[in-house]
């Protein structure tokens, strides 16, 4: 068994059994998962959302499957020392197929896997449309991903999308369903309110996880509310999925329209704040380290 990745789920699973919420930004390639760990957080969450619109330009709506979320993950988890969460939509077939997929997730060295309860082709669960199998076959799901795993430290992470489709009480019996057959950590994705949450937490036994869409209240369907007010009705992590897909979309929008202005301008436009400048690049991806190798090995 691979001793830092099983070191890396003990920590995982240390941070989330903590009195203290556990923040995951959500990351997406080596840039944002190594920035997530170089400004001092503590676990990341790999966006299944995030990897499907950047590498393949596509909404999150099921078309990028199990091999490209798994070189991806398998690329992230190479180049950071910190836990990072897998998020395989609904595990890519029935209770069989979720078997499998647990297993190459958990030789992958992700610290975790999610799993959810929608139909496939699944959609993001802050879009419209959703559906959601029955309680019993999302829940011989789970039971076959608890299974699945070798390393009993591997967080299985049981997501429900029922509250869009059944409201907050269907909600609570999955979970409890999905604590039944051995579910490490509980997601409710898409509830309404502060009050939907802690109605939840109080129902179930297992740590319980929250997004955000941080930066978009308009857009998401859960309100933005603070990490430390989540904190206190007893939520033990909370993701960021789109904080860092947004912010660099948003960012890249506005280099290019600077680009484009100096072109059309015919000038000069100076814009060093809208950049990382090359050493602090180089700096982020582990030049230092490359060059050691490169020393150690140079042929004299």
């Amino acid at each position: 068994m691979d001793s830092a990745a099983t070191t890396k789920r003990k920590q995982y699973k240390k941070l989330l059994e903590s009195k203290d919420i556990l923040i995951g930004p959500g990351v997406y390639d080596g840039f944002s998962a190594r920035l997530v760990e170089h400004l001092g957080f503590e676990s990341g969450f790999i966006s299944g959302a995030g990897l499907s619109e950047s590498a393949l330009g596509m909404s999150d709506v099921g078309v990028m499957g199990l091999e490209e979320n798994l070189s991806r993950s398998r690329a992230m988890v190479n180049c950071t020392t910190i836990p990072l969460q897998a998020d395989a939509d609904t595990g890519y077939g029935n209770a069989v197929n979720v078997h499998f997929t647990v297993k190459q997730f958990e030789q992958s060295g992700v610290s975790g896997i999610m799993i959810e309860d929608q139909v496939w082709p699944k959609r993001c669960g802050h879009m419209k449309g959703k559906n959601v199998i029955t309680r019993e076959e999302a829940t011989q799901k789970i039971r076959s991903a608890v299974e699945a795993r070798e390393d009993p430290n591997f967080v299985i992470m049981s997501r429900t999308d029922s509250f869009a489709t059944d409201g907050i009480d269907e909600v609570i019996n999955r979970l409890k369903a999905f604590e039944s057959v051995g579910s490490d950590l509980l997601f409710a994705d898409a509830l309404l309110s502060l009050k939907d949450m802690e109605k939840v937490v109080n129902n179930v036994s297992k740590p319980l996880a929250i997004n955000m869409g941080f930066g978009i209240r308009s857009r998401s369907t859960t309100p933005l509310i603070s990490a430390q007010e989540l904190e206190n009705i007893g939520i033990s992590a909370v993701i960021y999925p789109r904080l860092l897909t947004g912010a660099a979309l948003t960012g890249m929008k506005t280099a290019l329209g600077i680009l484009k202005e100096s072109i059309e301008t015919k000038s000069l436009i100076e814009r060093p704040d809208l950049v990382s400048s090359f050493e602090e690049i180089n700096s982020l991806t582990g030049i230092d380290m490359l060059n050691e190798l490169e020393e150690r090995y140079a042929h004299n």
